[in-house]
């Protein structure tokens, strides 16, 4: 295992184009770090300089203390896990595992030692006579997983790994990963679109938008202390709602409702209410922001609400109400917003205020 250090890479195309900018970032040894946003955003420009696939315009990428910028990668001893498994389909998965080891000529008893050790760390023994064509989804990807962890790397990187899974797998496969990286923690880095498994698998998020990173951090403090209005919205099933609004004498006010006291300066803000926060009431009460009702979504253990709100142009909220709720298209509502669960935001920066 080894500690991952990136030094104001940067990674630049034909043309100008910025996939990667100026990124500064250490992964501990044996951490678990997550790469995580919307596609084009630079995580897997990222992982690919990391795995020697790829070379920065600028900047260092070190492994160990080491600087590998110049090293191809076969020589950095890391191993990748890619979204579609990359199999030998000719090949038993014994054959799958020990491949790697046999090119780098480990003694043969080694070599049985940790492939056995490996699938039975992965709950794959009984699989090994097999091809990959005779496995599921779920036992591909652990075979993929296996050949990588097999060689004892100095770090794990994985591409979107679950991407081809299905709803039921991905959640399987996601367990077997948290308990992998509890049993042998190698310093890894995931890459995925997905916040949910972000959030779910990492000791830390690297969230990031247009090649440059927007925050870093535990899932509860991308979750509950969001950077800015794009971490806020990102993370988060449903996202974060956010709402023009303005401060006046010290108080907020949004949508034709007079809230809470705050403390920041008066004049514009952003404001921001997750759907799990936000408390459904009548549209007359005291201090709730009125609003009607679009639609909702029953999801059996709660029901989504998206209603509108006049700020002053109409803005889609969407607020959680328990199971079995149920209003008409039309109806006048009122959401009332709690003051310790309410994110202000500069209105031109996006950046949270403190």
């Amino acid at each position: 295992m080894a500690e991952v250090e990136f030094r104001n890479v940067s990674r630049r195309y034909a043309g100008g184009v910025a996939a990667l900018k100026d990124l500064s970032l250490t992964v501990a040894d044996g951490e678990f770090l997550i790469l995580v946003g919307p596609s084009g955003c630079g995580k897997s420009t990222a992982l690919r300089l990391l795995a020697g696939l790829d070379k920065p315009s600028d900047g260092e990428i070190r492994i160990g203390g080491q600087v590998v910028n110049g090293l191809g990668p076969g020589q950095r001893d890391i191993a990748m896990v890619f979204q579609n498994y990359a199999l030998y389909p000719h090949m038993t998965v014994y054959k799958n595992l020990a491949y790697g080891l046999k090119q780098r000529k480990t003694p043969r008893a080694e070599i049985e030692r940790r492939v056995r050790d490996t699938a039975e760390l992965l709950q794959i023994g009984e699989l090994l006579n097999r091809k990959p064509g005779q496995l599921s989804g779920g036992q591909r990807q652990r075979v993929a997983m296996g050949r990588a962890l097999v060689r004892e790397p100095q770090a794990f990187l994985l591409d979107e790994p679950l991407s081809n899974l299905d709803a039921k797998l991905r959640n399987q496969v996601r367990g077997d990963l948290k308990r992998l990286h509890r049993e042998v923690p190698v310093t890894s880095v995931y890459v995925t679109h997905d916040q949910v498994e972000a959030m779910t698998l990492g000791d830390r998020l690297c969230v990031m938008a247009a090649g440059e990173v927007q925050q870093i951090g535990s899932t509860d403090d991308v979750y509950h202390r969001p950077a800015n209005t794009f971490v806020a919205a990102f993370m988060g099933s449903p996202p974060m709602n956010l709402l023009p609004g303005i401060v006046r004498a010290g108080r907020l006010q949004l949508g034709g409702a007079e809230l809470h006291s705050v403390q920041c300066a008066d004049g514009p803000v952003t404001v921001g209410v997750r759907p799990e926060h936000l408390q459904l009431s009548t549209a007359d009460a005291e201090g709730a922001v009125p609003a009607r009702v679009d639609f909702v979504e029953p999801l059996g253990s709660h029901a989504l609400v998206t209603a509108v709100v006049d700020t002053p142009e109409p803005t889609r909220v969407i607020a959680q109400a328990p199971a079995g709720a149920s209003y008409d298209a039309g109806a006048p509502i009122g959401l009332v917003v709690p003051r310790e669960k309410t994110y202000l935001f500069d209105a031109e920066t996006g950046k949270a205020l403190p």
